[in-house]
């Protein structure tokens, strides 16, 4: 078989899934429960992330709040300062991909 195949999980519980960390890419599945996120933090890499289902609400750097819907797509430069939150009663899902892989 030449593909590898990676699985991702698939309930409501908070997780931050390393679904594929390699010396290309770091590939992230994150679930958040309502009033739930990351702590606030820098970027590590060039970040995409993709809202897979709930609405994200994010603040970069010192800029305001800015809320992103399902089928969103955010390209994030490294060394951003992030904070991602869920603040409302949909799980909040989203694929994180970190490109170059964070060395």
């Amino acid at each position: 078989m030449i593909e590898k195949v990676f699985k991702m999980a698939s309930d409501d519980e908070k997780s931050v899934e390393k679904v594929i960390q390699d010396e290309n890419i770091h590939y992230l599945h994150m679930v958040f429960p309502p009033n739930d996120g990351l702590p606030e933090h820098y970027s590590n890499s060039t970040v995409y992330m993709t809202v897979l289902r709930g609405k994200l609400s994010i603040r970069l750097n010192d800029q305001e709040l800015h809320e992103y819907e399902r089928e969103s797509v955010l390209k994030i430069p490294m060394n951003t300062k992030m904070n991602v939150k869920n603040l409302h009663q949909d799980i909040l899902e989203l694929i994180v991909v970190k490109a170059p892989a964070p060395k």
